[in-house]
């Protein structure tokens, strides 16, 4: 997998503009899918030396999460947030190294109030244009509470999971 030099460009402004260090907390397999969640991340490991890739086992491979070392943001995804979903993934990727969501104050004191667990799972398609807003409203919900995670599920790597749920989405291009 190799982004294309216009998109690695772009993420190099991205990436200089990292808080702090983040860890991309992988699950994977030795499957096609895994092998392009790989290097995908491995790509932009490269780009930064603020992002290091740690081995885990997660309920879904491939998937990883964007965390700080030693902590756990709560935000995951399983499978490539390419498409539309790749301004999903920077933006986590910025909110968890440390940079502000930038959202109204009144919403983050509603959001950081919310004193229960609660885990969000969203079924995308990467070329759904409504899909992104949810992952990243879910996603700033996850940053700004430790109470709340939330993971972003490629349905292209995770058809059957679809199919098995009976889920709909808003389009389907699997």
């Amino acid at each position: 997998m190799a982004l294309d030099k216009a998109i690695k460009d772009q993420l190099t402004q991205y990436l200089a503009m990292l808080e702090s260090e983040v860890v991309f907390a992988a699950s994977l397999g030795e499957d096609d899918s895994s092998t392009k969640v790989r290097e995908f991340l491995e790509e932009i490991a490269e780009m930064s030396p603020k992002i290091t890739i740690q081995a885990v086992a997660s309920k879904r491979t491939p998937s990883f999460s964007i965390n700080r070392p030693g902590e756990e943001s709560g935000i995951a995804f399983a499978g490539l947030p390419l498409g539309h979903e790749f301004t999903s993934f920077i933006l986590a990727l910025l909110q968890v190294s440390g940079r502000p969501p930038k959202i109204d104050e009144a919403l983050q004191k509603r959001i950081k109030a919310i004193d229960k667990p609660l885990h969000f799972e969203t079924y995308v398609s990467l070329t759904c244009h409504n899909c992104p807003d949810v992952v990243q409203a879910l996603n700033i919900m996850a940053v700004l509470n430790p109470s709340i995670s939330h993971t972003m599920i490629e349905g292209g790597m995770f058809k059957e999971e679809i199919d098995k749920k009976k889920l709909w989405l808003c389009q389907q291009s699997f």
